[in-house]
């Protein structure tokens, strides 16, 4: 209620007592002082209005203040983005907690000091918040500068296989056809090499259109010193019988790998801890051993190239 209302208020009140006073038809000595008593309780009124009216308009000030404290609060928060929404909901709540207390304090200003502490401690819980959220983004700036290192690596390593694969292929175009292919697979060469291009049924001995194929393998190689090679013999599940030097479908085709080690080393400049040999017998098949064309199939060689992932791998073990 502003001052004019009360005061009118007032006047109203005193009109009505000095009416009552002349409808009892008083004596003017009661009259007198009935009339003083009167006035003097409106300026006692009036002063306490004129109070309550100034700690009003003060309590009002600090509300506007804390009021534009708030929304610079808010605006600071906001630049920090999207990227933290859970904590941006914390802040939504806060922000409600302190529209709530705000609309408290309006009403029960009497409860003023304890308002103002709430008040505070919320404003003190946002520039937390916004620590975290400045401390994520940094966070978040070092992993994306790790991400994009990260996937710098993968693309020259995928462009290095991609590179290799046609060297590969361009190498040993004239065997195409021959039961020789090349192709790719999680981001190495497969070089798959059939039984009947390099070995006579039963042995490791590596035939002369074989070891021109590995010639030329070997060039590649050889230029491509970053290169890993792992050799693969792989057998059909037919036991092997009647052989001094081996006794099953394991030791042939590790004697075939390895007859193939020897060819490459020779025939190119390799530094031989490049090279693996690794004979995986009948268990690794491509097709299922049901039919002798699948069964042809599975008596292949697979040398498998592979960039070396040095550099990935110091990425990876920094971050």
């Amino acid at each position: 209620m502003n001052h004019s209302v009360l005061r009118k208020v007032l006047r109203l009140m005193l009109l009505v007592i000095l009416a009552g006073a002349f409808s009892s038809c008083v004596s003017t000595k009661k009259y007198n002082a009935l009339t003083a008593k009167c006035t003097e309780e409106s300026s006692r009124l009036n002063s306490k209005v004129d109070e309550l009216g100034t700690q009003v308009n003060e309590l009002s000030s600090e509300n506007q203040r804390n009021k534009k404290d708030l929304t610079q609060l808010k605006a600071d928060t906001a630049r920090l983005g999207s990227m933290m929404r859970v904590l941006t909901a914390d802040y939504n709540e806060l922000d409600r907690s302190h529209e709530l207390l705000k609309s408290q304090f309006s009403a029960n200003f009497e409860d003023s000091e304890k308002v103002m502490a709430e008040l505070k401690a919320s404003q003190d819980n946002l520039l937390v918040r916004e620590d975290r959220l400045k401390a994520m983004q940094a966070e978040l700036d070092v992993k994306g500068k790790n991400l994009a290192e990260l996937l710098s690596a993968l693309h020259k390593k995928d462009s290095i296989t991609s590179a290799l694969r046609k060297a590969v292929a361009d190498a040993l175009m004239g065997f195409e056809g021959k039961g020789l292919t090349v192709h790719m697979k999680d981001g190495k060469v497969y070089v798959s090499l059939e039984e009947k291009l390099l070995f006579a049924s039963g042995k490791w001995d590596v035939s002369n259109e074989g070891v021109t194929a590995l010639k030329d393998l070997a060039k590649v190689l050889e230029n491509n010193p970053d290169i890993n090679v792992l050799i693969e013999g792989h057998t059909d599940n037919v036991p092997l019988t009647g052989q001094n030097q081996v006794k099953d479908n394991w030791d042939l085709s590790t004697m075939r790998a390895t007859s193939i080690v020897k060819i490459l080393l020779v025939n190119g400049k390799i530094n031989p801890t490049r090279l693996v040999a690794s004979g995986r017998g009948e268990y690794l098949p491509v097709e299922p051993n049901t039919t002798p064309a699948n069964k042809a199939k599975n008596r292949r060689t697979e040398i498998i190239l592979s960039p070396k992932l040095d550099e990935l791998m110091q990425l990876i073990g920094s971050k």
